[in-house]
């Protein structure tokens, strides 16, 4: 905890807001996108599969993961401690909807999908868009199926596969993601691994997000490498998230910005 609060200060002392930005690609996505205040009809269905979450009393038993999706605990919880304290927030879930809105990518990928709060928004944003979500546990994914079902969000295929057996056997690497969100493992060694298995399918257009980057003195270091790739043209760090472009026609430029 005290390492990620050490972090959000050394990001509020480096980061900018717009004006700061000479990128024409990147001033458009902050204030058209990163920026929007304005209610959306899609928040509410978001707040409605939150209420649901939390008002859920039932007890699953959870398998986690480490670094090479080796089983390491099962343990019994409730699902709306689940939803409270793994599930993306509301602000961010707004803003990942916005983003679906704003790229309106077709096919997309998540790797996590706990309980499916991310989820849900990246369908109701882009609910024409062909959405494949990676979830190791059984359980939770059933959770999340459940509730797909119940907000009839039919645009989401779900696949219960431990990560590195999924990329193994290529099934990820063999199509085109307009917009990945990374938010299985929290760890350097798994990120990585996750990001060179994927990046084959790279294209000018992709979109990858991933998810607290600044968690660990692991993960920010995964987020260095991740920036820094060669194919990597423009990164931005705004603090809960890393967001990275593979645009050929943009200068690598990296920017750190409040949201």
């Amino acid at each position: 905890m005290w390492y990620l609060i050490k972090a959000y200060f050394r990001f509020l002392w480096l980061s900018k807001n717009e004006h700061a930005v000479h990128s024409p690609f990147v001033f458009k996505l902050v204030t058209r996108c990163f920026y929007d205040r304005k209610s959306k009809p899609e928040y509410a269905v978001l707040n409605q599969y939150r209420k649901a979450l939390h008002n859920n009393n039932n007890t699953i038993e959870v398998t986690d993961f480490g670094a090479g999706s080796r089983v390491f605990q099962s343990n019994i919880r409730k699902v709306n401690a689940i939803a409270q304290n793994a599930g993306i927030t509301s602000k961010r879930a707004e803003l990942l909807c916005r983003m679906t809105q704003y790229f309106a990518p077709e096919h997309i990928l998540e790797i996590g999908t706990s309980v499916g709060l991310a989820t849900s928004a990246l369908s109701v944003g882009s609910p024409k868009a062909k959405i494949t979500t990676l979830e190791g546990c059984a359980q939770t994914a059933q959770i999340a199926q459940e509730y797909f079902e119940q907000f009839e969000l039919k645009n989401i295929h779900t696949e219960v596969t431990e990560f590195s057996d999924y990329f193994k056997n290529r099934r990820a690497t063999t199509g085109h993601y307009q917009l990945i969100y990374f938010d299985g493992n929290h760890s350097k060694a798994a990120t990585l691994q996750y990001f060179e298995w994927l990046l084959p399918t790279a294209q000018n257009d992709s979109v990858w997000i991933f998810d607290d980057i600044h968690w660990s003195a692991d993960m920010e270091a995964a987020w260095e490498v991740i920036k820094n790739h060669p194919k990597v043209s423009v990164s931005i760090d705004t603090f809960s998230w890393g967001i990275v472009f593979f645009r050929r026609e943009q200068p690598k430029e990296h920017f750190t910005i409040r949201v």
